[in-house]
């Protein structure tokens, strides 16, 4: 699967709230979720997206389901495509323990995620415990969604949200969170 998304701090969710409300965006609840983000190589296929900076990720997510994530994306501020496959997960703490044995744990998020949906677009606003509040698009590609949609529907979301390119995360959670030793 693939998606188109954008990351950025979001001082003020509230208001990143009420902006996904005007814009038609339907709550879809709130979750909280932990990270378990899994020790990795670049693998045979390292580069795959076009970038040398693509960085292929494995995490354990859990929340109000429980799923594995591996996913390639590079890390650059603004839009950025990301391919990725999700496997749904019976037995969670026992695959976080063969996994962090076989590859070993990197770090750890913890994070309140509202989720929101406007057409193939989901909008995260994240409260990340050590880091602070977050505002997320990720389109969704696919056969009604061209990239360049959904690249022409995330410039609208970054001036209908008002981000500037200060905002704007080049990495994930998992790298800010390593590089303040978390």
């Amino acid at each position: 699967m693939r998606n188109i998304e954008i990351k950025a701090r979001c001082a003020e969710l509230a208001r990143a709230r009420e902006v996904a409300r005007r814009l038609g965006a339907v709550s879809a609840g709130t979750q909280h979720q932990i990270d378990t983000y899994f020790c990795t190589s670049a693998g045979p296929d390292a580069g795959k997206i076009g970038s040398p900076s693509d960085r292929a990720r494995l995490k354990l997510r859990e929340g109000e389901k429980t799923e594995l994530i591996w996913y390639r994306r590079p890390d650059e501020s603004g839009p950025k495509a990301s391919d990725y496959a999700v496997a749904p997960v019976a037995y969670a703490e026992q695959l976080r323990a063969v996994l962090s044995s076989a590859l070993g744990t990197w770090v750890t998020v913890e994070k309140t995620r509202e989720l929101w949906l406007l057409e193939n677009v989901r909008i995260h606003l994240d409260e990340v415990r050590g880091l602070g509040s977050f505002l997320e698009f990720e389109a969704v590609v696919g056969a009604d969604h061209s990239e360049s949609l959904c690249l022409a529907g995330l410039r609208r979301l970054l001036e209908a949200f008002e981000i500037t390119e200060q905002d704007l995360i080049a990495g994930s959670y998992s790298d800010l969170l390593a590089r303040r030793g978390a």
